[in-house]
């Protein structure tokens, strides 16, 4: 609302600059200050020149700084409403925009690969600062915003080597959230610490904005023998004071006290809260505590606030040695590495005092070379909680599990000391990982695992790495314009690729080889994918490649083949494979296009999925939401069916489409099926790449589930496992009797298979084959009765008859 604005810039800005101007004459540092500050440059210009040119912004349009820009589409990245790309571009039609790092580049590309519907990118200037020197109207602009928008100061020459450490932009997780007197609640993004804002808090026509922040370190005050911090410390910030109602603070908590009466009398959960981030704290009276879940009545509020919530000990009674004995304490762990992984990468193993992990990590004490790097922001790669029960010192071990990498030696093993957990810090260690030779680059998985010194509890999981960076040559020409910038600046340095997503043809598949059947099949106990025929039956075959799966009773070979409108697998040696040219009648032979995707999708109606799993990798990997919408059905969504968080990024718009679907599906659960209606889809708009990736997860998720102890023989037939390595992957889901439950064995099966799977690369055909092989190879093979593996290969087998039938002629722009 213009007036609102107005209200908080109604300033006398001509009458500033003459009080600031006769000021000037009497102070003698007047000229050294002006020299430093842009904001009395102009001041101190004035006084030289009266017609000087260089007047601030300020004084043409005092107001300028209480717009929000409409333009949503800007590049910046920062939490900032204000757009200061535009306002750069309102001060000079000379000037080229804010500066912006290798990070901002490459998250624009990703972000905006696939969407043609943009517009064209603004030209933007090299990563260096001499533009702000000579241009103070923008200087003063990027200092401004200098709080939410994070500068990149780069050394372009290193950056050239390892775009990866030029990842550096704003990481504070804060939320900011307006609200009426109707109340509400604010929750601070991927977390479990929330506020609840009651009806009447103020005045009908008032309004209260509600900050929230989580900072990492815990004040060093609430960790000593008695009190140990089991949330991270929460900055409360209110703008309105004139309440009448109290607000709630809900927190879910990293430990829970022990059930025996002697940790039920001498310990409790409390809040400490103070208005200073420094303290001291005081411990409030009004919490609530259910589970692991706390409540906190805030009374005395002012406009900022600090709380955090402690575990607090009324004495230390023998044999209790610290407050950690009367509680289960779990313990988080983050993974961090770079966006985009490079030959030589760091990994970053943090352990945190609570439950609360963020996303991005700024990294502060990063060394390259011998060298100490700028402070960079690294990337979330995996999580994991453990339970402790008292501080102890730990052991850090990271492995990799692709010959193509390798961690360096001295950073193979770290230990942790028990003094540094109870400070209640992050605890940080470093692990140097390089790729061996001059091999492609490519993510891989590597193990993570976590001893207890003084004990046999060991705790492991598996971590993913991003993709290699995308190759910048295409965007950033790095051999003679990094050198000489004056020549970037006059030219663009994004090619955004953009493509549309073919349009499907509902239409006969052409086949070019068919079989001729030599004897007749039926069977009394039908099987799923298997094809019967009677002698002299053409069969169209959709390609030459053969499937190996059990039969009957037998392992055999088999081509994929349709017969009477149904695709299946017929035996090698039961037909005679003859041309196009050979086949007299093809009638019983022929499919459309639209029943083969439906077909083939099949095995997804009966496959174990993770739906977060599959909603990230689907928003990730699709890049026009209207194209996954309309074959999904929901032709008739617009940009207007988005509330405000779903319209800022691709990725998020393509999760609201998933989303609405598994809502609709949920809700008519006996005629709709989440993932085979969620394959159908990507199928007809040829995301075969995602496809393939829900298929092997998928598959390779059933099998653990499917499996159940019996990994334990596959593990010895597939990778020749001894059994101490097998007992490895078990250890870390051990119960309290010592051992895994048969309800959990999937979990050690999943970390296998999913580690074994991660050295095929690319290579799913072989990674589905393989396993198929082995599965059936057992003493008693689970795929006698679970089909949907040999499914997933009829799948895999048909995509390149399915692309050339489907998408053969694209649409002339």
């Amino acid at each position: 609302d213009a007036n609102e604005s107005k209200l908080d810039l109604d300033i006398d800005w001509p009458g500033v600059f003459r009080h600031a101007q006769s000021v000037s004459k009497t102070n003698p540092f007047w000229n050294e200050l002006s020299g430093s500050n842009p904001f009395v440059h102009d001041i101190a210009a004035s006084n030289r020149n009266e017609n000087n040119k260089r007047l601030s912004i300020l004084k043409e349009k005092p107001y300028l700084f209480s717009k929000i820009s409409s333009n949503r589409d800007s590049l910046d990245s920062s939490g900032d409403e204000l757009d200061i790309d535009c306002l750069l571009r309102r001060t000079s039609t000379r000037r080229s925009g804010r500066s912006k790092s290798v990070s901002d580049f490459l998250d624009i590309v990703d972000n905006r690969r696939f969407n043609s519907q943009k517009a064209v990118p603004q030209k933007t200037s090299a990563s260096d600062m001499t533009w702000l020197q000579n241009d103070r109207e923008a200087y003063k602009m990027a200092w401004l915003s200098h709080r939410q928008l994070t500068r990149s100061c780069l050394d372009l020459e290193a950056m050239s080597h390892s775009p990866g450490w030029a990842q550096t932009q704003a990481t504070d997780i804060h939320v900011v959230c307006k609200l009426n007197h109707e109340g509400g609640s604010v929750q601070l993004p991927d977390s479990d610490i929330n506020i609840h804002v009651p009806v009447g808090h103020v005045l009908p026509g008032e309004f209260q904005e509600v900050g929230l922040k989580a900072i990492l370190n815990p004040p060093l005050a609430c960790n000593n023998e008695l009190s140990s911090t089991i949330s991270p410390l929460i900055e409360l910030t209110l703008s309105n004071l004139n309440t009448s109602e109290a607000i709630f603070l809900e927190v879910k908590v990293a430990a829970k006290v022990k059930n025996d009466p002697l940790s039920q009398v001498m310990s409790e959960i409390v809040c400490f809260f103070s208005l200073n981030k420094e303290g001291p704290f005081k411990k409030l009276e009004n919490c609530y505590i259910y589970q692991d879940t706390i409540q906190v009545k805030l009374t005395d509020l002012s406009h900022v606030m600090y709380a955090v919530i402690a575990v607090q000990a009324n004495k230390i009674q023998p044999p209790v040695t610290n407050v950690w004995d009367y509680i289960h304490r779990t313990v988080s762990v983050g993974i961090y590495g770079p966006k985009y992984i490079h030959p030589s990468f760091t990994a970053v193993f943090t352990v945190f005092g609570h439950n609360y992990i963020p996303g991005k990590l700024t990294i502060c004490d990063i060394k390259k070379g011998g060298k100490s790097m700028p402070p960079v922001v690294f990337q979330l790669w995996g999580k994991h909680t453990f339970l402790l029960e008292k501080p102890q010192d730990l052991n850090i071990s990271l492995m990799s599990c692709d010959p193509d990498f390798q961690v360096k030696m001295e950073d193979q093993s770290k230990n942790i000391k028990k003094e540094e957990l109870k400070t209640g810090e992050m605890v940080r260690r470093q692990f140097l990982f390089s790729m061996l030779g001059c091999r492609e680059m490519h993510f891989f998985v590597f193990l993570v695992q976590i001893k207890i010194l003084k004990s046999s509890q060991v705790t492991q999981f598996h971590v993913t790495t991003p993709d290699p960076a995308p190759k910048l040559s295409g965007i950033i020409n790095r051999s003679k314009r990094l050198q000489n910038r004056k020549e970037i600046k006059s030219a663009p340095w994004l090619l955004i690729p953009t493509i549309k997503y073919p349009k499907f043809q509902d239409k006969t598949l052409s086949v070019n080889t068919y079989g001729v059947a030599l004897k007749t099949v039926l069977r009394q106990n039908k099987i799923d994918y298997l094809l019967e025929y009677f002698k002299g039956d053409t069969i169209a075959l959709l390609g030459e490649d053969k499937v190996k799966a059990i039969g009957q009773t037998k392992v055999k070979e088999w081509y994929v083949g349709v017969l009477r409108r149904k695709i299946g697998l017929v035996h090698c040696k039961n037909i005679k494979v003859i041309s196009k040219e050979q086949a007299m009648d093809t009638a019983d032979s022929e499919l459309t296009t639209r029943n083969l995707v439906e077909q083939i999708a099949l095995p997804f109606k009966k496959l174990t999925y993770i739906y977060s799993v599959v909603l990230s990798t689907v928003s990730e990997s699709v890049y026009d939401w209207r194209a996954l919408a309309e074959v999904l059905g929901y032709s008739h969504m617009s940009l207007d069916d988005f509330n405000e968080a779903h319209i800022d990024k691709e990725s998020e718009r393509v999760a609201h489409v998933v989303k609405k679907m598994k809502q609709d599906c949920h809700a008519n659960k006996k005629k709709r099926l989440f993932l085979y209606e969620l394959i159908v889809a990507l199928l007809k708009i040829d995301c075969q790449g995602l496809v393939v990736r829900l298929t092997q997860d998928t598959i390779i998720l059933t099998s653990a589930v499917k499996l159940g102890k019996s990994w334990r023989e596959l593990a010895e037939k597939l990778a020749r496992l001894t059994r101490q390595q097998i007992e490895a992957y078990e250890v870390p889901h051990h119960g309290k009797n010592g051992a895994v439950a048969l309800e959990m064995m999937w979990k050690p099966a999943y970390d296998f298979l999913y580690t074994w799977a991660a050295h095929y690369g690319d290579g799913y055909r072989d990674v589905l084959q393989d396993l198929q092989s082995a599965l059936d190879k057992m003493k008693n093979p689970v795929t006698k009765q679970w089909r949907e593996l040999t499914g997933a290969l009829i799948l895999v087998n048909c995509m390149e008859v399915l692309r050339a039938s489907a998408f053969s002629k694209m649409e002339e722009e």
